[in-house]
């Protein structure tokens, strides 16, 4: 291989890491908070809604701080910007840990910005530097997001008690691999591309005119209902749990199986569902593991608790890295996928967010877990029938013009 080929070579294999590693920190802030809501609420008087209000509020903010992406990365680059959420993510993560319920809100809002931004561009930049390979770029930095949050959610409890500090030292053990990835990221930063148009927008075009497509509403609603589904069994499940007489430990244990099991699955997953051009098949068998789970954790939730922590983590799991995904197949451009990702999280973020407030609450009222799993369980039809909508053979198309049939318009998916 000539020596410009082995460079070029090196040079994506690094950027691909980086990516990689900017996934993997996008979830142990959050999963870790998960483990330690008694901690909080004995240390800072947390309430029951105030630990709803803080599961809630990043996946708020995910959506409210999903249209700063573009605006960012029009101005210095995807690279840069995504320097700027990792410098969020660990500014916010260390100001939580002053010690204040006040910090410890301040702190998750800043941190959830810097999320938020890597959200949307991490779809959109391996849609523009690995077009051939969307499914296994996806597979990789998704299998990385879901890993890093199941081994966040396993392992915070232990290294807290090791650390010491309390809640705080197993909080701010994750503040590490965020420094970590920042200090891997720093070379394509500096070598960033100026904005991220490729070249004239198309009449019509941009995240505003997604708003007068129908499937794109669709896509979103999927989404959506998939991340409220997904943020809400993260935030709430031990509790749940523990609440039925397993142990504070168990309960993060069957969190972590949850999370990890689906993370063989996550890697082969999107390259294999982009081998086909409809995905309605998928979204089907995901669902239906989702509801298997959810059914027994309805009915009989320590008959089987393990059973039901993999039949959820399969089903949430893998569809999470099928909708990432379908972001870059259901566009043909960066551009394009940008747009559709930054619509998707905007307000399919804010659906997903009043789903841990709304449990925090409904816990609060009834004083049981039980209407909160029947609603989950109700909200999987809804989600069923927008994501086999959005999982057929069309791309959605910019302006008022209808999305059309993936093959006749002569672009080949190849991954």
């Amino acid at each position: 291989m000539p020596p410009r080929s082995l460079r070029a070579s090196g040079s994506m294999i690094l950027l691909g890491g980086g990516i990689v590693l900017i996934a993997a920190n996008l979830r142990p802030a959050l999963a870790s908070v998960a483990t330690v809501l008694d901690q909080l609420h004995a240390g800072l008087g947390l309430s029951a809604t105030g630990a709803g209000l803080l599961n809630a509020l990043p996946v708020i903010v995910f959506g409210l701080g999903a249209p700063l992406a573009p605006l960012l990365a029009r101005r210095t680059g995807i690279e840069r910007t995504l320097l700027v959420a990792l410098l969020l993510l660990i500014a916010g993560a260390a100001i939580r840990l002053v010690g204040s319920q006040t910090l410890l809100f301040i702190g998750t809002i800043i941190l959830s910005c810097g999320i938020a931004i890597a959200n949307v561009l991490l779809p959109a930049l391996v849609k523009r530097d690995f077009p051939h390979r969307i499914g296994l770029m996806t597979g990789l930095y998704t299998t990385s997001l879901s890993a890093a949050a199941s081994l966040a959610a396993g392992t915070t409890v232990p290294l807290g008690a090791a650390i010491g500090l309390d809640w705080r030292g197993a909080l701010g053990v994750w503040i590490v691999p965020t420094v970590l990835a920042l200090i891997v990221w720093l070379p394509q930063a500096r070598h960033a591309r100026p904005g991220t148009r490729s070249g004239p927008r198309t009449a019509g075009g941009g995240v505003s005119s997604l708003l007068r497509n129908g499937l794109a509403w669709k896509f979103t609603l999927f989404m959506g209902l998939l991340s409220l589904t997904y943020h809400t069994v993260l935030a709430w499940l031990p509790s749940i749990y523990t609440a039925h007489g397993l142990s504070l430990s168990t309960a993060g244990g069957l969190l972590s199986i949850a999370t990890v099991v689906a993370t063989p699955v996550t890697l082969v997953l999107p390259a294999v569902a982009s081998r086909r051009r409809d995905q309605r098949w998928w979204v089907a068998a995901l669902t239906t593991l989702t509801a298997a789970g959810l059914t027994g954790l309805l009915i009989a939730p320590t008959a089987a608790p393990y059973l039901w922590a993999v039949l959820i983590g399969l089903g949430m799991g893998a569809a999470f890295p099928l909708g990432l995904a379908m972001i870059a197949l259901r566009t043909r451009t960066s551009d394009g996928a940008t747009d559709l990702s930054t619509m998707v999280q905007s307000f399919g973020y804010v659906i997903a967010g009043l789903g841990p407030l709304a449990v925090g609450i409904l816990r609060e009222v009834t004083g049981s877990w039980t209407p909160t799993v029947a609603v989950l369980l109700a909200l999987l039809v809804p989600q069923l029938l927008a994501g086999l909508a959005s999982a057929r053979d069309r791309y959605i198309e910019p302006g008022d013009s209808p999305p059309t049939d993936a093959k006749s318009s002569g672009t080949v998916k190849i991954v």
